[in-house]
C-alpha cells in the first residue's frame, strides 16, 4: 500500500463547494509533491464550522483504490 500525507486548511465557505453536484473530485498536493485526485465525499466528514484543518493520511492499494482517508492530527 502507498501512503500520502496532506496538511489541509480550508475555510468553511470553500468547503461549501464540496457539496456541489458538478464537483465530484478535488486535486490535492501531498507533502511529497505528488498530485492526488480525491473524491469530495472523502473530505465531507471532516468539515466543521470552521472548515477543514489538520493533517491527513490517504492509503491506496496497488490499483490506486482508496483504502482509508483519515485525520492524523
Amino acid at each position: 500500500m502507498k501512503s500520502y500525507f496532506f496538511s489541509l486548511n480550508i475555510n468553511y465557505l470553500d468547503c461549501e463547494n464540496l457539496y456541489l453536484p458538478q464537483l465530484n473530485t478535488c486535486m490535492m498536493t501531498s507533502d511529497s509533491g505528488e498530485r492526488v485526485q480525491l473524491p469530495t465525499k472523502n473530505l465531507r466528514p471532516f468539515v466543521t464550522k470552521t472548515g477543514i484543518q489538520g493533517r491527513f493520511r490517504l492509503l491506496v492499494d496497488e490499483n490506486n483504490k482508496i483504502k482509508s482517508f483519515e485525520k492524523i492530527a
